[in-house]
């Protein structure tokens, strides 16, 4: 039931941004058990004065490509899941995606079920 927002500055490839979503909904699969068709994204490019980061942060040396990843989900998984979920996102960027590591920057913002309407103006995981 994740929400994933993903925001970059504008590319010349405009499948680059899929592409980025492909990978970050594969590692979410793969490390914290989301199950098949359950992949919501909103994929915003932005003009390249519309997005800030510091490019030395805690030492990372970042690029202007950061590529910001805010994922809204149930609350519920361990820190181990959500350390191999960024690693997963990570590598997977760069190896698929040609994204550096030191880009990917990544938040989670956890939910209780309850605070989820997937349609009908229900929430379907209230109990």
């Amino acid at each position: 039931m994740p929400l994933v927002r993903i925001d970059i500055k504008r590319h010349p490839d405009r499948n680059h941004v899929r592409k980025i979503g492909e990978v970050v909904y594969a590692s979410m699969k793969r490390t914290i058990n989301v199950p098949d068709h359950d992949n919501f994204q909103v994929l915003t490019e932005h003009d390249h004065d519309r997005l800030v980061n510091d490019p030395q942060y805690l030492g990372i040396q970042r690029s202007d490509r950061q590529v910001f990843i805010q994922i809204t989900l149930s609350e519920g998984r361990t820190v181990e899941q959500k350390q191999a979920l960024y690693l997963a996102i990570a590598e997977g960027l760069n190896q698929q995606a040609g994204v550096r590591m030191e880009d990917v920057f990544i938040n989670l913002v956890e939910v209780r079920k309850e605070n989820w309407s997937f349609g009908h103006g229900v929430a379907q995981y209230a109990v």
